[in-house]
């Protein structure tokens, strides 16, 4: 079984979601398995992950402004807020999303729906540079 590993770099301008499929599915061309699985990792705790709809983006400010209303800035109930009124609620829409995502790899390449793509979901306000692991493995 063959196993590939890199980290991708990924520049926020502030909340919102941002596509990184095309440099997953680059990365998974290159690392030469035809069958098996690929792991997206965050490294952070104020991000997330998801697979969403990338034909429309309304379907993922309509998602972001949801979560924006379940989780607000400046609730009196968070004592977490060193950082600024997003520090806590960042910390919570990450919980509530994901930190990973999987993804089978078949014939070389990633296993999407016809809409689906991999987003990094920024949830602070202010720009960032975020990590995320690429791992590969299969035959």
């Amino acid at each position: 079984m063959a196993v590939s590993q890199q980290t991708l770099s990924v520049s926020t301008r502030g909340a919102g979601t941002i596509e990184v499929t095309g440099e997953v599915a680059d990365f998974v061309a290159s690392s030469g398995v035809t069958t098996g699985t690929v792991t997206v990792f965050c490294q952070h705790t104020s991000c997330s992950l998801v697979i969403m709809e990338n034909a429309d983006p309304t379907a993922r400010r309509d998602l972001e402004r949801w979560l924006d209303r379940l989780v607000p800035e400046n609730d009196p109930d968070f004592h977490h807020t060193f950082e600024g009124p997003d520090d806590m609620p960042s910390h919570i829409k990450m919980a509530l999303t994901r930190t990973s995502e999987v993804i089978p790899v078949g014939s070389g390449r990633m296993q999407l729906g016809t809409w689906q793509g991999i987003f990094l979901w920024e949830h602070r306000t202010s720009p960032h540079q975020r990590r995320l692991i690429v791992t590969v493995q299969g035959d």
